[in-house]
């Protein structure tokens, strides 16, 4: 059993000195470093909440739900914002009250036991470094497609050395970057809505959007013609792309106000989600019929846009998702390297992960992340079919994973505030205890159900997943054990 946890234990280590929480200067500081320091300004962290929840994965991955659940997708994206709504809520709740670095690792650590921030923080990590490969392909791919003298590797190399480089420098530099890429999306995205939705309803001039309306919703086969289960099968395809919802709370420890910038994306996720997600959904499947076969060919944003008639939209989408793509980069390795001088900080990773320059930057913890996100875009290249598809397929339920300790880390931390510093309660989970639950069992449903997926990978995506952090478990209770023997053999006999 682990003692009782306390709120004001920060960020220092088990059973180390305590820092101030949500002070990021004191986080890591100490003779190799001044510590994480408050470089992200609030229109970064506004910016960098945004964009958060709008990932590539939006723009290229929405074809195949569509495909596989007709208009009943927007159900899909409904079920699974609702349910990223309600797990950054007790995220909220938490970070306001203690905002860290670590942040649902960090919590974890203090309400479940270091067992858990160990499991939650490594899986977390790993999940990124194999996101960095995967993103920095996808862009590759698009910029040979622009320039092909220099070759795909060339390309992911080229950007992956940029964007470390860019992380290196500051973590101001890295918001500065986040800040106009968020941006870009954002323009894009809401330019996409409105124009969308001015031919749906009509009123869009010189366009000819005559299979434009509201009938597409039902006019091919009905609203689910593909039946109810679709919508679960749709759930499975979709909830990966919301990953990055809780990058606002990571960064929240480095920005001048972590209280009232943890407060402000947590309150603000709802219409985030519902404008961007919902409602860029809702413009794709009232534009062409959900049955048209060029949003398999050529992208469900792509044919939106060609029926609108507007000029190289494949190149216009290209940018949009390259934008995304180095989006992801960018904060996929700040959030790597932040988890990783977290796990350093708590004794859960080498000490020098936790070691900053003069900057603030933790640069041990970003060169060790980019150096695995290099080992797996090599994978990617070498052994495409095996290697690096164990490594995407492995970590592909790790989202779910997070969002059920971040429910089970709630239920616990709420008593721990309440009970030690009531007044940092600013941010509450709606219907505490019940509506925990109740999105806890829901995850666990969507898990299961993963199990019965043999269609789309769901399967192999939630065994090899589970296989993974089993591993992960193992070597956290290990490690607890020894320390606890180490502890029992220090202490003084009587």
């Amino acid at each position: 059993m682990t003692s009782q946890p306390t709120l004001n234990t920060a960020a220092s280590g088990h059973g180390g000195e305590p820092s101030k929480p949500g002070d990021p200067g004191t986080q890591g500081s100490g003779a190799h470093g001044s510590g994480l320091q408050a470089g992200l300004k609030n229109r970064h962290l506004s910016m960098i909440a945004i964009g958060g929840v709008i990932g590539a994965g939006l723009f290229v991955g929405s074809s195949s739900g569509i495909a596989t659940a007709g208009p009943g997708i927007l159900l899909s994206y409904a079920l699974v914002g609702t349910l990223v709504v309600l797990v950054m809520r007790m995220l909220g709740e938490m970070s306001a009250a203690n905002p860290t670095s670590g942040s649902f690792s960090a919590h974890a650590d203090r309400a479940l036991g270091p067992w858990a921030g160990f499991s939650i923080g490594w899986l977390y990590w790993f999940f990124w470094v194999v996101v960095l490969a995967v993103e920095a392909t996808a862009g590759a791919v698009i910029l040979e497609g622009w320039i092909p003298a220099v070759p795909q590797w060339g390309w992911a190399l080229i950007v992956m050395v940029v964007l470390t480089a860019t992380n290196l420098v500051s973590v101001g530099s890295y918001g500065e970057f986040e800040f106009w890429f968020a941006g870009i999306k954002v323009v894009a995205i809401g330019a996409f809505i409105v124009i969308g939705a001015l031919a749906v309803f009509g009123v869009l001039p010189g366009v000819d959007s005559d299979q434009a309306g509201l009938g597409n919703l039902t006019e091919h086969g009905g609203f689910l013609p593909n039946g109810p289960g679709a919508i679960l099968t749709g759930v499975l395809l979709v909830v990966f792309s919301f990953m990055g919802s809780e990058i606002a709370t990571l960064a929240a420890g480095e920005s001048e106000d972590p209280q009232r910038a943890v407060t402000k994306s947590t309150n603000s996720i709802i219409w985030r989600i519902g404008v961007f997600y919902l409602g860029s959904i809702f413009v794709v499947v009232t534009l062409l019929p959900w049955d048209s076969k060029s949003i398999t060919e050529k992208g469900s944003y792509v044919a939106a846009l060609d029926t609108l008639g507007i000029d190289n939209a494949g190149q216009i989408m290209n940018f949009i998702v390259l934008t995304s793509v180095l989006s992801c980069l960018n904060s996929g390795l700040y959030t790597a390297s932040r988890m990783a001088f977290s796990l350093g900080q708590r004794g859960d990773a080498p000490k020098a992960f936790a070691r900053t320059t003069e900057r603030g930057v933790p640069r041990t913890a970003i060169l060790v992340s980019v150096a695995f996100g290099f080992a797996a875009v090599f994978f990617n290249y070498k052994f495409p079919d095996s290697v690096f598809l164990f490594l995407v397929n492995s970590s592909g339920a790790v989202a779910l994973f997070v969002w059920l300790v971040i429910c089970f880390s709630q239920l616990r931390m709420r008593k721990i505030i309440q009970a030690e510093a009531p007044e940092k309660l600013v941010v509450k989970m709606w219907l505490y205890p019940y509506l925990t639950w109740a999105t806890a069992a829901l995850i666990v449903f969507v898990l299961g159900y993963m199990l019965t997926d043999t269609e789309h990978d769901g399967r192999t995506t939630m065994l090899l997943s589970l296989l993974v952090a089993a591993i992960v478990l193992v070597i956290a209770f290990v490690k607890e054990r020894i320390a606890r023997g180490r502890k029992a053999a220090a202490a003084p006999v009587d």
